[in-house]
């Protein structure tokens, strides 16, 4: 079965002709070469078994070849066809699936804050104001001699932090401050802790640090040692964690004193101390960075978080707070991100535009030229054009509530292509944001209704794929005519090689034989043997 489109047939009409001609000259030249033998030249028996070989399959060859090469030109246009549509597949996915109508971008009119913006944002402004971010423990030991173990004898340290516990071994010979802090960070089951050495003047200090934030944070040491009498014991602390926030009076209260009466600092006013943050009781443990909770207000509702990355405040947003935020108020905005909309947009139209182009350089028609577009006339390329038209003409919804792409600027020219008046865009992505959510809705929207056509297409056992399968089966079929041809022409080459090799000795017998009578009996004119010999 041929795929062959009616613009190629004459081209293919026009080279087997041509192939045709070319036989029939070569076989008048090999006639010439037998007469040319009977008249005693020596005969091109190569030259005229190839030129009859020709004759009888030069038409059926060029046929085939010219079929090939036009069903290889069809699979090479479907080809650009579908890289066209694939392109443009992707560049509608992100108006197809409401990521991009879903993007907002987030700005802060302070420092100290940064927020990101993503799905389930919703446009707002909020005014925002720090009280405290989100802390680790640090916990600082006295100093002691880098070589000095603090343990005597077999001893435990177990740590605990938010509930987990990780107990490790110690004794006389690991139990110096570096070897402590390198027990800590090994331990298979660490709570949640590391421990560094730092060594001043007075000599090693073991510094444990909580790597979560938040007050529920604390880390608190129980010791098991043999020894009442050794060092390691001091190690011993509990935490307790701050009071719970509910509002900004949590954060600060007055220092009392036995009787309940104000502790006055040495200018004579009352000191005051954070309630919301850690406190711990042990002897060998300075608390240099205390546990607490991230404390502030949006939009004059107070939010504790254990965490200075905070994405419960605002749906679809996440703060990001630093120390420098800290009683500063500032104003957060949420916005439709309008320009990534308009980009993607534009992208789409764009690459709409280039498929357009594409099918009309495919299906091109010139009464003046004899090339004419590959695909012209294909009804598989006339289905796509007139799919992918009436969805992009036809709009969303029905009777009054339908809303076309013209609401939003875009504009169906006469040639296929697509408008867009970035004015009227512009204005649509402002202030006019439902009527775009309806243009290109994950469901029946512009965008989706073309990724699922052109997944129809493109897809396996879509019709593209259909199309080229039959023509691949077409150049199968192709080849083995191909084949069969070939075996003929082997065949025909065998037999004429044979008979014409047979002819060429019978004509130099003849000739032979010629020369011998005329030998004998003379010739035109000379005068034979028999002939001298009789007189």
């Amino acid at each position: 079965m041929s795929t062959v489109t009616g613009s190629t047939t004459s081209a293919i009409a026009s080279a087997v002709a041509t192939t045709t001609a070319d036989a029939n000259a070569t076989v008048q030249a090999a006639a010439q070469s037998i007469i040319s033998g009977s008249t005693n030249s020596s005969m091109d028996t190569s030259s005229l078994v190839t030129a009859l070989v020709n004759s009888k399959t030069a038409g059926q060859s060029a046929t085939i070849a010219a079929e090939q090469t036009a069903d290889n030109t069809l699979i090479s246009a479907y080809g650009t066809l579908s890289a066209a549509l694939s392109a443009l597949q992707a560049g509608a996915e992100p108006l197809s699936d409401g990521a991009t109508l879903n993007s907002f971008s987030s700005t802060l009119s302070g420092s100290g804050v940064t927020a990101t913006a993503s799905t389930g944002a919703v446009a707002g402004s909020y005014s925002l104001n720090v009280a405290q971010v989100a802390t680790s423990q640090v916990l600082t030991s006295a100093g002691y001699s880098s070589t000095k173990n603090l343990a005597s004898g077999a001893a435990t340290m177990a740590l605990t932090v938010n509930g987990k516990t990780s107990t490790i071994s110690l004794n006389s010979s690991n139990s110096t401050i570096a070897g402590i802090a390198s027990a800590i960070n090994s331990a298979n089951d660490n709570p949640g802790v590391v421990a560094t050495v730092v060594t001043g003047a007075d000599g090693a200090h073991l510094v444990l640090q909580s790597t979560s934030t938040g007050a529920s944070s604390g880390i608190s040491i129980a010791i098991n040692d043999s020894s009442s009498t050794d060092d390691l014991n001091k190690l011993a602390v509990t935490t307790t964690n701050g009071k719970a926030i509910s509002s900004a009076s949590d954060l600060t209260a007055q220092v009392l004193d036995s009787s309940g009466n104000p502790v006055l600092d040495s200018n004579g006013n009352p000191e005051t101390y954070n309630p919301s943050q850690s406190t711990i009781t042990g002897t060998g443990w300075t608390q240099t960075q205390a546990a607490q909770d991230a404390y502030f207000t949006l939009g004059g509702v107070g939010v504790t978080s254990s965490s200075n990355s905070v994405t419960t405040a605002v749906s679809g947003v996440t703060l990001n707070l630093t120390a420098a935020a800290v009683g500063t108020t500032q104003t957060l905005t949420i916005a439709q991100n309008t320009s990534s909309e308009s980009s993607a947009i534009n992208n789409f139209v764009s690459l709409y535009n280039t498929l357009v182009t594409t099918m009309g350089a495919l299906t091109a028609y010139n009464a003046n030229s004899t090339s004419q577009g590959v695909l012209i006339g294909d009804s598989t390329l006339s289905t796509i054009q007139n799919q992918l038209a009436k969805i992009v003409s036809g709009g969303v919804g029905t009777g009054t509530s339908q809303t076309t792409l013209a609401a939003i600027g875009i504009t169906l020219q006469a040639d296929g292509t697509l408008s867009v008046d970035d004015t009227t865009l512009s204005n649509a992505l402002q202030n006019n944001q439902s009527v775009v959510a309806s243009l290109f809705n994950s469901t029946n929207g512009i965008a989706a209704q073309l990724d699922d056509s052109i997944t129809n297409y493109t897809s396996s056992g879509g019709i593209i794929q259909n199309r080229t399968d039959a023509i691949n089966a077409d150049l199968t079929s192709l080849s083995n005519q191909q084949t069969t041809l070939t075996a003929w022409q082997a065949q025909l080459t065998s037999m004429y090689t044979a008979q014409f090799t047979a002819l060429n000795s019978l004509m130099a017998t003849m000739n032979n034989n010629s020369q011998y009578l005329t030998q004998l009996f003379g010739g035109t004119n000379s005068a034979g043997a028999l002939a001298t010999n009789k007189s």
